[in-house]
């Protein structure tokens, strides 16, 4: 074929003018995202597959396991009415979440892409359901309980700097957890491994410091030392026992995050099944000795009137070195966070490759192979629930909402059973099992209207509030030319300044429309 392109001049190092065919830079189209950042060819940008199985059981450990173990197991206590009626609630709750991680652990495997409760639920039940699952994780769920998580590991951090009679200055918890909370987004953005070292080394110290409380306990109870209420069953009242399963369910939360990191596990129709079921029964073991060791040590009434269980659990047995809680505590609050910011925004990043979410979100840098965006747009967020005075009642309202989203998700292997009974299913649980979560579930959601029907009021209206942003976001298309135009400049605008281009390959990600279609 004739070479058409224009002949330049060029010089060698003598000076001399030289004839040479130079191709002409091609004119970048705007409309092209990896044209207009010049990203190298060969070097294919998608999100990496680098987690394994010890690493997967880092982050269901680690995000599950945040504050609540260490500061406040009075919930159950206050409520069960006795120590050994406590210790069985917590058995049981326990066992009710594995069941439910056993049922994720199916889904996950089934439909083997990013995004968890997002992507089982659009594949499932379709659009609307699955934005607003998104809607209420970015405007609350997981941001406002990120900001809390934060504040926690900033209090507990400033506790050993001052005496157990002076008050830590509001101001100064709030300032650091946003500085906690800038640095944590910054390394997630920099690095997904750098997220998944960071998410394995505070989860192993906050196994550490919830051994260091159990073996102590332990070692108690085999001297002989223990209380006498231990293994105490005295009468309970009934009505108050719903409120103590409720407060030990939440506190086992967290194995519904791991889905959403799929396409960045390695080989998941198998590593995510053992991560959720290694991880529950880990959880379970810990959760219960870790109480065995607090009744050893404390009376039921020391543990109802404490605001920090471990710290005076420290104080007790550790004396002056009682500060290596508050510090457990803060690492273990700090893991929580990480692990949070590291998985949820993947369900913002599928979201916007589904078309669901802004273009932007569903777009990696160009380097750090990163959601970057996607990440980032957490920050904001976080940091304004910080300014909050009241930032628990945030929680409060979404919680009921929360248990709702769960019971739709687990829902779909019933009705994936029926609808569509050849789907391959790498991994498969009993059919009873996702019943007995899902009344379990319904318990939980029954006992939040009764307990806080304000609370969950708000919650229903809130999280309504997506439906006019997805009809004006999503359904509508035909959008006036200049809507259009803006936004493709806002894009453009920010793939500039992150150094951001959209995944160029689906080749790792596994596709299950035409096996249900």
């Amino acid at each position: 074929m004739e070479n058409n392109m224009p002949r330049q001049r060029k010089k060698n190092n003598d000076g001399e003018s030289l004839d040479e065919d130079v191709d002409e830079i091609p004119q970048v189209d705007i409309s092209d995202s990896t044209a207009l950042i010049g990203h190298p060819k060969g070097n294919e940008i998608v999100l990496e597959r680098n987690i394994g199985i010890l690493g997967c059981i880092s982050f269901v450990v680690g995000i599950t396991i945040g504050s609540g173990i260490f500061i406040s197991p009075k919930g159950v206590l206050a409520n069960a009415g006795s120590v050994g009626c406590a210790l069985v609630i917590w058995f049981v709750s326990g066992v009710i979440c594995g069941i439910g991680g056993l049922c994720y652990a199916e889904l996950g495997a089934t439909f083997p892409r990013s995004g968890g409760d997002f992507t089982f639920l659009l594949e499932n039940f379709g659009p609307l359901p699955a934005f607003l699952r998104v809607w209420t994780s970015i405007i609350a769920v997981r941001t406002a309980s990120g900001s809390v998580i934060a504040i926690t590991a900033a209090e507990y951090l400033l506790k050993p700097m001052f005496s157990s009679c002076q008050e830590i200055p509001e101001q100064a918890v709030r300032i650091l957890a946003a500085f906690v909370i800038c640095t944590i987004c910054a390394l997630n953005c920099r690095s997904a491994t750098i997220g998944s070292h960071i998410q394995g080394v505070f989860t192993v110290a906050k196994l550490i410091g919830l051994l260091v409380i159990s073996g102590s306990g332990l070692f108690l109870l085999c001297q002989g030392k223990a209380n006498n209420s231990l293994m105490t069953f005295s009468a309970t009242d009934p009505s108050k026992v719903p409120l103590a399963l409720y407060s030990g369910l939440f506190a086992y939360s967290g194995f519904q995050h791991l889905p959403q990191i799929t396409e960045e596990v390695i080989n998941p129709t198998r590593t995510i099944p053992i991560g959720i079921v290694s991880s529950m029964a880990i959880i379970i073991t810990i959760f219960l000795l870790t109480n065995i060791a607090y009744f050893i040590v404390l009376t039921p009434e020391e543990i109802l009137s404490s605001s920090a269980v471990a710290v005076d659990y420290g104080r007790y047995e550790l004396g002056p070195l009682w500060w290596t809680m508050s510090l457990a505590v803060t690492l273990s609050c700090i893991g929580s966070l990480n692990g949070g910011i590291f998985t949820t925004p993947r369900m913002f990043f599928v979201a916007s490759r589904e078309q669901l979410f802004p273009e932007v979100f569903g777009m990696i840098h160009i380097n750090w192979k990163t959601p970057l965006p996607a990440i980032a747009s957490m920050l904001p967020v976080m940091l304004l629930t910080l300014m909050v005075s009241d930032i628990y009642s945030i929680i409060n309202y979404f919680s009921f909402m929360r248990w709702t989203f769960l019971i739709l998700t687990v829902a779909i292997i019933p009705y994936g059973r029926w609808k569509h009974p050849n789907l391959k299913r790498p991994f498969k649980v009993p059919l009873i099992l996702p019943f007995i979560f899902i009344f379990s579930a319904l318990f939980v959601v029954i006992v939040s209207l009764y307990s806080a029907p304000y609370d969950c009021g708000i919650g229903l209206v809130l999280t309504l509030t997506g439906i006019p942003v997805y009809y004006v976001g999503v359904w509508w298309k035909n959008k006036p030319q200049w809507v259009k135009e803006l936004l493709i400049k806002f894009t453009h605008s920010v793939q500039k300044i992150c150094y951001v281009v959209p995944q160029e390959s689906k080749n790792n990600i596994t596709k299950v429309e035409d096996e249900i279609s």
